[in-house]
Order: structure tokens, then C-alpha cells, then sequence
């Protein structure tokens, strides 16, 4: 990965995205509570385009357990060591997504362009999921923004183009932030990004357009049109 300054600055959403590992963060809280709480979980709230602080608050105050930091970080170490353990092959539970390995190669060879992460995930667990599928190589992971850091979706965004500007010397001229949910539509318009919406999640094509995306696609199948929408 160069680490020239960039003109683009390429922000990826995991889950829905890059890959589909549906079910998976359901089982890991399942197990998780259980093991560190003593909690049998009996709601789960929604996962999508949301962070994992967002998501462990709301699932422990559901259940009536005040979610004291101490917890949290018990819950989030106890999750970590599910999601990345090895008897458990990430390739048998889902898949990458159409066009995804194309997309990320062309933009890895394209001047001028780096990739990281804005996900909702901790960042050993999006390391892990990407690295399953032998992503990992065109993602900076040093500059993401991850789901431990704030329950507010822009603030990833914010603290990604930080550290991006910290890494390389200046900000990029444009970031692109690309995701399934109209959260991480809303999180790039909050930071005067380029939002790219895929229509690969819970959330069809017409109301990612509503949501307010600069470009919809609904997939990345299509190499050339997904280019040509976040490199613009």
C-alpha cells in the first residue's frame, strides 16, 4: 500500500458490504453474555450500520445490567476471542460479496488512493473477518475508524480522516465512505464525504437514494461502475 499522500481517501463499511457473515455477531453476543455476565440473551438489538458501543449498551441495558465500562471491555475481550478463534473457519460461516475482490484490487494499483475501514466492528474482529477472506492486504487498518470508539457513526468517519492526515502528512482531497445502511450514508454526510451506497444488506436501492447517497449501486459487480462512483 503506498503511502503517498493520498488524493482519495477510501473508507469501507464491513459487514453487508465486503463480506456477509449474518448470524455471526448474534451467536458471539449469545455466547459472550452468558459467559461473562450470566445473561441468556432474550433480545438482540439491530446490528446494522450501528457500532459496537452503540450495540453493547443497548443489549445490556435491555437486560437490565448497567454497562459500566469494566463490563463492556470484559464483553468486548470475550467476543474478541470468539470471533478470532481458530476451530472457527469464518470461510464456512459466509462469503465475500460480488465484485469485492475486484474493487479493492483496482483501487490498491490506482495512484493516489488508500483504503481503510469504517466499521462497527472491534478492530482485531474486523481484522479477522477481512483477513478470512484474504482481503486484509489492500486495507490500511492504522487509520480506521472502529465500532469501539463512539456510538456515533461520524465520529469514526472523523477520527479515520485524522489519522489519515496524521499518516501522510496532510488530509486527503476527498473521502468516500461506502456502505449498505442509510447510517453510513448519514455518517459520511455529517464529515462532508462522498457516500456510496450498496444495496447488498437489509436496505433496497431506493431507500438507500432517500437516505440522501451521492451514488447507489447494487452491488459491486459491475468493476467500472463502482470505480466510477467512488473515485468520481
Amino acid at each position: 500500500m503506498t503511502l503517498s499522500q493520498p488524493d482519495h481517501l477510501v473508507l469501507w463499511d464491513i459487514d453487508l458490504t465486503l463480506v456477509d457473515l449474518s448470524g455471526s455477531g448474534g451467536d458471539w453476543y449469545r455466547k459472550a453474555l452468558a459467559t461473562v455476565a450470566g445473561i441468556t440473551l432474550e433480545r438482540m438489538p439491530p446490528f446494522p450500520g450501528r457500532t459496537e458501543l452503540a450495540i453493547t449498551t443497548e443489549l445490556l441495558t435491555a437486560h437490565g445490567v448497567e454497562p459500566t465500562p469494566d463490563l463492556v471491555n470484559r464483553l468486548w475481550q470475550e467476543l474478541t476471542a470468539l470471533a478470532t478463534d481458530p476451530a472457527d473457519d469464518l470461510r464456512a460461516r459466509g462469503t465475500v460479496l460480488p465484485g469485492v475482490t475486484d474493487v479493492l484490487t483496482r483501487l490498491t494499483g490506482t495512484d493516489g488512493v488508500v483504503q481503510s475501514l469504517v466499521t462497527g466492528n472491534l478492530p482485531a474482529i474486523a481484522r479477522h473477518k477481512l483477513s478470512a477472506f484474504g482481503l486484509h492486504p489492500h486495507l490500511d487498518f492504522e487509520i480506521g475508524g472502529y465500532g469501539s470508539l463512539s456510538a456515533h457513526r461520524p465520529e469514526l468517519v472523523a477520527k479515520a480522516v485524522e489519522l489519515a492526515a496524521a499518516k501522510h502528512g496532510r488530509a486527503p482531497k476527498q473521502v468516500v465512505v461506502i456502505g449498505d445502511t442509510p447510517n453510513d450514508v448519514a455518517a459520511a454526510l455529517a464529515c462532508d464525504a462522498v457516500a456510496v451506497a450498496v444495496a447488498t444488506g437489509r436496505h433496497d436501492m431506493d431507500a438507500l437514494r432517500v437516505s440522501g447517497a451521492h451514488a447507489v449501486l447494487p452491488d459491486l459487480g459491475d468493476t467500472d461502475a463502482a470505480l466510477a462512483a467512488i473515485l468520481g
